[in-house]
C-alpha cells in the first residue's frame, strides 16, 4: 500500500550526538500509525522488547 510523503517540518526531528536523524513524538502522531521499530519518542506505546504496545 503506498502511503503519502509527509513533509518535514524542523521540530519534526532533530539530529543525536551521532549525526543520525531522530524523529518527535509529534512527527509519529503526524505520521498516525506506528512502524514497530522501537522508536524512541513512540507515542503510541510499542515495547519492541516484548513485541507488543504498553499502553
Amino acid at each position: 500500500m503506498f502511503r503519502p510523503r509527509i513533509e518535514l517540518e524542523d521540530d519534526d526531528f532533530y539530529l543525536n550526538d551521532e549525526g543520525f536523524k531522530v524523529f518527535t513524538e509529534k512527527y509519529h502522531l503526524k505520521r498516525g500509525y506506528c512502524c514497530k521499530s522501537g522508536c524512541k519518542h513512540c507515542p503510541f506505546g510499542y515495547d519492541k522488547k516484548t513485541d507488543s504496545f504498553i499502553k
